[in-house]
């Protein structure tokens, strides 16, 4: 061995050119690792601006199906279409009154017209012009001729589900997802797709395909995710009705930034089969899919709609439970349950006041409403949804944006989950002395180590289930009020602010119907009570909150509802029971 290192080190010492080829050789590897990355990176830019491209071009044929129509001479009065509610349209309808295609098209005409402005449209369904067509034989769906928005991630046969992804873009879907199918089959009308932020996993509404949604209320303030542009559309009266989905708040949290109704079903009470999950495989927390609307009988004529023999047929695994309109017509007085701190985030003023307000209105119309604290707040969130979500350590997530060009919103959540297990452990363990609660979800977004600790997970989780329905049950409810986040927070804060949506996500873990009803709006009172807000740490996330929810104004307040599973009938009923007291409310 010694006579091998002596022979290379004299060749070496012979011949200088070798230090001359291996210095050559390590510069020709990085030029050409750098070129590589460039190419991929050139390669991945062309894609996106092709996904962009084919937007435009969708939208323009809109435009020109608008124009055509308008000039054929059939176009009635947009106007008059658009100012009636979901169930005076549908009236009018089924008695004729109105064409679909006179409503279809006032509301491209309109949808057109609020995408300008706020960017919330990804698709047109020109398929929807043929559904026409096939309407004119079938009179007799729930929902004839009423146009529909669907968000991005739901299957429409012939279109991209994208999730904001330049993995998913040149991917049409192969079928109408059950939920689409079983809208056509109620004489629905689904006509556009609209936007979402990049991996659905934010309360932000933007990605690098189609750009940022803005709220209608404040274009300097996000209209929620992941349902963003749904909730952007229906506000601004581009869209009727909406079909969104929900893994920890995603319907109710746009629906409450831009102040309108928003219902998150029951996990398996509607089929998600063809909706595209953001991190498809883990089941600590439960997907679900719901209607988005201005009010809440639009939103039960939707359900109604949905729960019916053909969605059963179509998905053996949803339960064949219709719509249960005794439970929602029911006039007996509620015993709800209310909260306005789950111990683990402090609300703001203003959603505080929307919760004790509404509460003092509901006593009044007759309810008993009664103190409820969550059961254990802070380790349902770190240690069974940041372990359940975070599961794999983010290999999913990392491996649908492997080659994408990364938005802004989803910087901090990539970062984090870019890194290796052991480095999350070291930051987790130097930032807890200074932020113990960041600290503590730098910990648990390291996952779980192996199979059996995600069994024991599991096994956690529905134990806490049952303690958290048996608190209920103790306390007698029949539902729950409790705080959803609002106002709308200026664009940019909610990807700083991860653990703000464990006012909602617990209602996922724990697989209950929930949904949110607007109740007031944001006061100069409201504004100066923030100004002493703290939070529970005074760390780097309350400073962010107090900072993204500032100056927000006569901006929309809203509540949350929730129910037991498979009691979302009792949770639509609480629903229209809080949008009734507070319109009454607003009429005085």
């Amino acid at each position: 061995m010694a006579d091998v290192f002596s022979w290379l080190g004299n060749e070496f010492a012979l011949k200088p050119q070798i230090y001359q080829a291996v210095a050559g050789l390590i510069c020709s590897t990085v030029v050409l690792f750098k070129l590589l990355r460039w190419m991929e990176r050139k390669r991945c830019l062309a894609e996106i601006e092709k996904g962009g491209a084919n937007r435009k071009q969708a939208l323009s044929a809109m435009e020109r199906a608008v124009l055509v129509f308008k000039e054929s001479g059939r176009s009635g009065d947009t106007e008059s279409i658009l100012s009636l509610s979901l169930l005076e349209l549908h009236e009018q309808l089924q008695e004729d009154s109105l064409s679909p295609d006179g409503v279809l098209h006032a509301y491209m005409e309109k949808a057109l017209e609020v995408t300008k402005q706020l960017n919330c449209l990804t698709d047109f369904l020109p398929e929807c012009q043929t559904q026409l067509q096939d309407l004119r034989q079938n009179k007799k769906g729930l929902l004839y001729g009423i146009p529909v928005s669907i968000k991005d991630n739901v299957n429409y046969k012939g279109h991209d589900s994208t999730c904001g992804l330049k993995t998913f873009l040149q991917q049409p879907a192969m079928k109408d997802s059950v939920i689409v199918q079983v809208l056509k089959k109620q004489g629905a009308i689904p006509f556009v797709k609209t936007n979402i932020p990049q991996s659905m996993l934010s309360y932000e509404c933007s990605n690098p395909i189609f750009g940022q949604t803005v709220n209608p209320h404040d274009n300097k303030r996000t209209p929620g995710g992941s349902s963003g542009g749904e909730a952007a559309l229906i506000t601004a009266g581009g869209s009727i009705l909406g079909i969104g989905s929900d893994i920890g708040g995603s319907i109710r949290v746009p629906a409450a930034f831009c102040g309108i109704c928003g219902f998150k079903s029951t996990g398996k009470r509607l089929s998600k089969k063809g909706v595209r999950s953001s991190i498809p495989g883990q089941r600590t927390v439960v997907a679900a899919v719901g209607p988005l609307a201005k009010d809440v009988d639009s939103l039960v004529l939707c359900m109604k709609a949905l729960l019916c023999e053909y969605m059963f047929q179509l998905d053996s695994t949803v339960p064949p439970i219709p719509f249960n309109n005794e439970v929602f017509s029911s006039s007996r007085r509620l015993r709800i349950g209310y909260y306005v701190n789950d111990a683990f985030w402090i609300p703001n003023a203003s959603m505080k006041r929307a919760v004790m307000e509404t509460k003092q209105l509901l006593e009044e119309a007759g309810h008993t409403l009664v103190p409820f604290t969550p059961p254990r707040a802070q380790y349902a969130w770190n240690e069974l949804i940041l372990r359940g979500i975070g599961a794999d350590g983010g290999a999913i997530l990392m491996q649908r944006l492997k080659g994408d060009k990364i938005d802004p919103i989803l910087n901090d959540l990539y970062m984090t989950q870019k890194l290796p297990k052991l480095l999350k452990r070291i930051i987790s363990f130097l930032l807890k002395p200074f932020s113990p609660r960041i600290a503590e979800t730098c910990r648990y977004l390291s996952g779980v180590g192996s199979i059996g600790e995600l069994w024991e997970l599991h096994a956690a989780v529905e134990a806490y289930c049952e303690e958290y329905t048996s608190k209920w049950k103790s306390a007698n409810l029949d539902v729950l009020l409790c705080p959803v986040l609002c106002p709308a927070l200026t664009a940019g804060y909610a990807g700083k602010l991860t653990s703000l949506s464990s006012f909602h996500i617990i209602f996922n873990l724990l697989d209950f119907p929930a949904g949110v009803v607007p109740v007031s709006t944001v006061t100069e009172k409201d504004e100066e009570e923030l100004k002493g807000y703290v939070g529970y740490y005074n760390d780097l996330w309350d400073r962010n909150f107090k900072k993204g929810v500032s100056g927000a104004v006569g901006l929309p307040l809203a509540v949350q509802c929730v129910a037991l599973p498979w009691q979302d009938e009792l949770c639509l009923r609480l629903m229209r029971e809080v949008e009734r007291v507070s319109q009454k409310k607003r009429t005085i």
